[in-house]
């Protein structure tokens, strides 16, 4: 199965008064998961955007499972869970330094017109991009 990693060093601005990472970070982060997924799979999420197109979350699922705080490092484990026509459900893990999972998410996503904010497929745009997603996808179709 094809996972990006990325490591986040927690800084102290992430956590709230009870030390803790405040809870939108993880969201934070699984950004930085999906933008370094793409690059490692070969892709440039910029390259869309500079093209017209964005990417807008459809639906979002966190579950919070062990805090972290300042000073520990996250890793956010990141990979294409389902991929059709028209959207794409991420799939993420925030580790511990020892491997415990923080939190686990899973985020769906669909491309659109930047101007209109209408669907467009990804097969349309970036034809290779589509078909890594596809062999790439967990849940096959």
């Amino acid at each position: 199965m094809f996972v990006s990693e990325k490591q986040i060093e927690i800084r102290y601005a992430e956590t709230d008064q009870m030390g803790v990472v405040y809870h939108a970070n993880y969201i934070v982060w699984m950004e930085i998961g999906r933008t370094q997924l793409v690059k490692d799979a070969g892709f440039e999420y910029a390259a869309l955007e500079k093209d017209g197109y964005v990417s807008p979350v459809m639906d979002l699922s966190i579950s919070y499972k062990a805090a972290m705080h300042y000073g520990q490092v996250a890793t956010v484990r990141t990979w294409v869970e389902k991929h059709d026509r028209l959207r794409t459900t991420y799939g993420y893990e925030i580790l511990h330094e020892n491997g415990t999972v923080a939190a686990t998410a899973q985020s769906v996503h669909i491309l659109a017109h930047k101007e209109t904010l209408r669907p467009v497929s990804l097969s349309k745009i970036d034809p290779a991009w589509d078909a890594k997603y596809k062999e790439i996808a967990r849940e096959q179709k």
